[in-house]
Order: C-alpha cells, then sequence, then structure tokens
C-alpha cells in the first residue's frame, strides 16, 4: 500500500538549507513505489499583476499568505500525512504552525521537520510553537543536537539526517594540498562569513598564492567587500549564489572548505565538502560539535575566534599527513547520508505515525526507533 505525503517547504525560489532537502526529497521519492508525494511551497508564485511584490520585503510575506493557505488547505486533501519543513521564530508562525492547523482539521497526520539551529532560544520565547510541536503527530530534526535541545522542553524528536545529492561531489585527494579556499555559505549574520575574510587575511600572509572563493550572496556582503578593500586582499573570489546542479564544481577546484558560523544545526554544506574531500576547518557552532569531530573528521575552534580558525587553516596546509586523514576519514562519514540509507529511516518515521491498521496493511513493523548519527 502506497502511503500518501504533502510536504510542505520553501521552493527553490528562496534558495537555502531547507529548500534544498525539501526538493532532495521530492526527486528521490519520484517514482518510488512506497510513497507517493505532493508539494505545497511556503512560498508560492504571486500572480503575475503581484510580481512587483516580490520586491518589497515584509509585503510580499503579508500577500503571499492567502495564496499559501489557499494552496495549503486544497493540497492536503488527499494526503495521509503532512510533512512540514520548519524554521524558528516568525517563520514558524507563518508555516509550519497553519500547516498543523489544517492538518488538524482535515484530520491528517502532522510530522514536523524542524531544521533551525535557533531551537533553543525559540522555544524558550514561543509558547505558542511548543504548544504546537507538543501536539504534532511527530518531530523530526537531523541532528542529535536537536534531539538534545528538544528534550530540555520535554518534547520528544526523532532524527533522520540531511541528504546529500553525491552524484554531484567526486571525492578526490588532494595531494599537494593547495592553500586553495571554499566557503558556501550565505552571508548572512549567523554565518559569518566576515570571520572567514578575516582568517583568510592571515593565511594570505603565510601563503601569498592562496585563493578563497565564496560561493554565496545575502545581507553581509557590503561589509564582507570592506574588510577585502581594508587588507588589499585580491585573491578572494565572489561566486554569487550558485544553482545547486553546479555547486560540486566548486567543491572540485578547491582543497579546502572554511566555515565561521556562530550558530548552525548541521549545515549540508560541510557534508558536501565530506563527500568532496575538502579538509574541514570550521568554528564550533554547537550543532557542528555533533557533526565534526576535531582532528578526526575536521579542525575546530571556538565561535569568533578568526586567528584560531587561520591557525587551523595553515595547520592543515602544513600536514599532509593530517590533511589526508581528516579527508578520508569524513568521506566515510558522508556515506551515511545516501539516499539509500535515509530513505529506510523516513518511511521508518512515516509509518510510526499511521494507526496500526495501516502500517499492518502496509507490511511494516511499527516503530519509533531513533536513528543514530554517532
Amino acid at each position: 500500500m502506497t502511503m500518501k505525503v504533502a510536504i510542505v517547504g520553501p521552493s527553490l525560489r528562496s534558495v537555502g538549507g531547507q529548500s534544498v532537502q525539501a526538493d532532495l526529497l521530492l526527486r528521490r521519492w519520484k517514482g518510488d513505489v512506497e510513497l507517493e508525494t505532493t508539494f505545497i511551497p511556503i512560498d508560492p508564485a504571486l500572480p503575475r499583476w503581484l510580481a512587483w511584490v516580490e520586491r518589497i520585503r515584509y509585503l510580499r510575506t503579508l500577500v503571499r499568505a492567502p495564496f499559501f493557505l489557499f494552496t495549503l488547505w486544497r493540497g492536503i486533501s488527499g494526503a495521509e500525512i503532512v510533512h512540514v519543513f520548519s524554521a524558528s521564530y516568525w517563520s514558524f508562525l507563518l508555516g509550519p504552525a497553519p500547516a498543523w492547523l489544517a492538518a488538524r482539521l482535515r484530520r491528517k497526520k502532522s510530522l514536523i521537520n524542524y531544521r533551525s539551529g535557533e531551537a533553543s532560544d525559540h522555544l524558550r520565547r514561543s509558547p505558542a510553537a511548543r504548544a504546537v510541536l507538543r501536539r504534532a503527530d511527530g518531530i523530526v530534526v537531523p541532528s542529535q543536537y536537536l534531539v538534545d535541545v528538544f528534550r530540555k522542553f520535554d518534547l520528544a524528536a526523532k532524527v533522520v539526517p540531511n541528504i546529500v545529492d553525491l552524484a554531484q561531489f567526486s571525492y578526490r585527494v588532494r595531494k599537494p594540498l593547495r592553500p586553495w579556499l571554499v566557503c558556501t555559505r550565505m552571508f548572512e549574520p549567523y554565518y559569518q562569513v566576515d570571520l572567514v575574510v578575516r582568517s583568510f587575511v592571515e593565511v594570505s600572509k603565510a601563503f601569498p598564492e592562496a585563493r578563497l572563493c565564496l560561493v554565496g550572496s545575502g545581507s553581509g556582503e557590503k561589509e564582507i567587500r570592506k574588510i577585502i578593500a581594508e587588507f588589499n586582499l585580491h585573491n578572494v573570489e565572489f561566486a554569487g549564489a550558485v544553482p545547486r546542479g553546479e555547486i560540486g564544481r566548486y567543491y572540485n577546484q578547491a582543497d579546502i572548505f572554511v566555515n565561521g558560523s556562530r550558530l548552525d544545526n548541521m549545515p549540508v554544506s560541510i557534508i558536501e565538502a565530506f563527500a568532496a574531500g575538502t579538509p574541514v576547518v570550521t568554528t564550533a557552532a554547537e550543532g557542528i560539535r555533533y557533526l565534526v569531530e576535531h582532528e578526526r573528521t575536521g579542525l575546530l575552534c571556538e565561535t569568533w575566534d578568526w586567528k584560531a580558525l587561520a591557525e587551523n587553516i595553515i595547520r592543515v596546509i602544513l600536514d599532509a599527513d593530517l590533511a589526508l586523514r581528516l579527508a578520508q576519514n569524513a568521506y566515510e562519514q558522508s556515506l551515511r547520508y545516501r539516499w539509500d540509507v535515509v530513505r529506510g529511516q523516513w518511511l521508518e518515521v512515516y509509518r510510526s505515525v499511521l494507526p496500526l491498521e495501516t502500517q499492518n496493511r502496509q507490511g511494516a513493523p511499527y516503530s519509533l526507533t531513533t536513528p543514530k548519527l554517532t
């Protein structure tokens, strides 16, 4: 018996971790005999006569709401399970909360797929979010870090990790390893790409031939360019926001992946670096500590510490054996995020929220086992 799941989440019109994961899920489930999916975008395209609204940040959110609610109500009618991608704060109230309520009114099972590194602060501040999450039929998160956060609020969550399209990435040994760096994070405050640039200043002093490729865009670009001008850096490339089908070549061209975020959950960019064989040097934002093991799958330093980040980059460049060991261990870990591994975990979670008689008709055992990442 085929399960019917409505996936509610951001579309690729707004490139980000959630939209990429939603798109990957939809593409992987297509044609699967065990699951039939429909997609309901939280950010539906507006009619042409309202296209001008897209340029006005808060107005477009307000205008888009009724289009989303109409599409949501109609779109979940044939589903058994409503799988809702969730961020935090106002985003939670604008997308996941209405989707949960619609599912409840339609008598559908609801799964909230919470993915924000801001979970601890969000849940502490929002009784409404806690109330919705407690009444959902299931909570799914991509990391053990978020399981631990939710437990502090007496909320049970299950882990299903992010998936990576490994077809886009080709593992290669960097030997010799060049001081060619890549960062694929958006230019937003939490990701602190400016910290990466400051660390690159020190790397450039040690290795004048060093290069840094910044793949992304965002509100912090002006500040980043200001730092580059201040230190007269010449080997920094702005690649812009790259379509997902092209992201693999930027990893392939680089020899080291660098990340400077101060708040993070389970960044797909790090898993992509694992798959591509680029040694990972990153700050140890709370969620990243669950993903990267210091001196085994990458090098960690404290958040905000650009000098320590630079020291770790230089260390990797100078120690070929360390670089190779980090890359090989990380590649082996990246295999946990293949679709053939994650697929079964999603099926288990979907079945766990269905009535027992439905599960029996599908010939699947009822299980509440949380998949392990470590």
